[in-house]
């Protein structure tokens, strides 16, 4: 079973060796640090007086975002890129009476990645990344709310290629290796409303991860997009409620596709597009779509 699971990874490697032309590896000179920031608030808000007549309520809806990128070419054997992803939202409406109800959540995002490549100038560069993801809010729990709740590691180690670069227009990377992921939620006990219950999950498998950037914070527009697949090998839990059974939904394998694409209409005002696409049989049989489009205010950097 073990050997089927490997198989591919080996085989995917070979291929990406095959695609790249020796000629044409050679290693990158040192240079400074590239760093590119979008951030932006977009607001939407309507406003009805008592007297008003049609049933109308009124309603405010805001998202605050920001996309930050930081990469060096730390020397000619090492290169170092981070990127971090904020989102955050809500929504306030009123009921009948006009009375403004209690806010609910139109985003949340806290996600970063790191990865250091070796960059020796051979047809494929090994590398060492690190991921976090987790929200500033968890609502799903009417009995008490928590903060940065779940959190979820994921470190990964294999080989990268830059297949496409094209400094501030397209830049296509893919990496694939071995991941391991920790996933810790706290969450309230099903047997004991008083009782706050801590749960760990640890995976280790595969990891399949393709980098897309289109344009930059300098142009028009710009459009990042991340795939991720993670199959995993094997699978550990700890904590939390012991009664619930523990399935086989961990063996199938999960993706994350993260997208945000934005234009900026002048020097201050920007439209964004963002949208996610998650599945994970561990959380839900189906996928998991969210998507965001807002309109306001922005401030873009590049050096």
């Amino acid at each position: 079973m073990l050997r089927k699971k490997i198989l591919p990874i080996v085989m995917g490697i070979v291929i990406a060796m095959m695609m790249v032309d020796p000629a044409s590896a050679e290693q990158p000179a040192a240079g400074p640090w590239k760093v590119q920031i979008e951030t932006g608030l977009g607001v939407t808000q309507a406003a009805y007086s008592d007297n008003w007549v049609g049933g109308e309520a009124g309603s405010l809806i805001w998202v605050s975002e920001f996309h930050g990128k930081a990469e060096r070419q730390l020397s000619a054997s090492w290169f170092q890129g981070n990127e971090l992803k904020l989102a955050f939202g809500q929504s306030h409406s009123q009921d009948k009476d006009k009375k403004w109800l209690k806010p609910q959540k139109s985003a949340d995002k806290i996600r970063y990645d790191g990865i250091f490549k070796l960059t020796k100038g051979w047809l494929i560069d090994p590398y060492a990344s690190g991921t976090f993801e987790s929200q500033f809010l968890d609502a799903s729990d009417p009995q008490e709310k928590r903060y940065i709740n779940p959190m979820e590691f994921t470190e990964g180690t294999g080989v990268a290629r830059t297949l496409v670069n094209v400094p501030d227009k397209s830049v296509l990377n893919m990496r694939l290796g071995f991941g391991l992921k920790q996933l810790t939620r706290e969450f309230t006990s099903p047997n004991d409303s008083t009782e706050t219950l801590r749960e760990t999950s640890n995976d280790g498998g595969a990891e399949w991860v393709t980098d897309l950037a289109l344009g930059s914070a300098k142009g028009k527009y710009s459009l990042t997009s991340k795939l991720t697949v993670f199959q995993a090998f094997f699978h550990d839990k700890s904590g939390g409620d012991q009664s619930m059974p523990e399935g086989n939904e961990w063996k199938t394998a999960d993706a994350n596709w993260d997208n945000v694409f934005r234009a900026n209409v002048s020097t201050y005002i920007q439209t964004s597009l963002s949208w996610q696409l998650l599945y994970d049989k561990q959380v839900s049989k189906g996928g998991r779509f969210k998507e965001t489009l807002s309109l306001g205010l922005s401030y873009k950097f590049a050096k």
